[in-house]
């Protein structure tokens, strides 16, 4: 693929998941009090906004302030930097790995602004399931990195297979 190709999608998807996820979050500070629940769909849906100042489903929440800023936001943006690098040094990248990782860096550069803006908080407010069977609370961000792993998996997966019946 072309490098202006890439770029341009590049640029687009990551406008587009930080876009989305910033503006959710925002509704979600101006609309709902700390901790309100609010149910939708027979309760498959939930909103609550809450603040998790650690990784998924809240793991290091409990670390130093340091520690957190160093994990969440230094090391995490090396990862992300070597993600964008990956996709614009290798010419083997296709569109749909650039559009699945273009998602996860965009993901996660949503979830770093907010904790460079909200005191190392992350802001959640989504919640799915049924009666017991539920997800951790989560954002926009979090669905564009969860779909572009898994987008990314399986594609890979796809290929593996095409490759090795050859």
């Amino acid at each position: 693929m072309e490098r202006v190709t890439k770029a341009v999608i590049t640029f687009l998807t990551l406008l587009s998941s930080v876009g989305c996820d910033q503006v959710t979050k925002n509704i979600v500070r101006r609309n709902l009090a700390y901790g309100e629940l609010h149910s939708f769909l027979h309760d498959v849906l939930r909103l609550q906004y809450v603040e998790n100042h650690g990784a998924f489903l809240g793991l290091g929440a409990g670390a130093d302030e340091h520690t957190r800023f160093l994990v969440f936001i230094v090391l995490a943006g090396f990862a992300l930097t070597g993600l964008i690098g990956y996709l614009f040094l290798s010419n083997r990248a296709s569109r749909t790995e650039t559009v699945a990782v273009s998602l996860i860096v965009g993901g996660g550069i949503a979830n770093i602004l907010d904790r460079i803006y909200n005191h190392g908080g992350v802001i959640d407010f989504m919640n799915v399931g049924i009666g017991p069977l539920r997800t951790g609370i989560f954002n926009v961000a979090d669905i564009a990195i969860t779909f572009g792993v898994i987008w990314l998996l399986v594609h890979q997966m796809k290929n593996s297979t095409v490759h090795s019946t050859n």
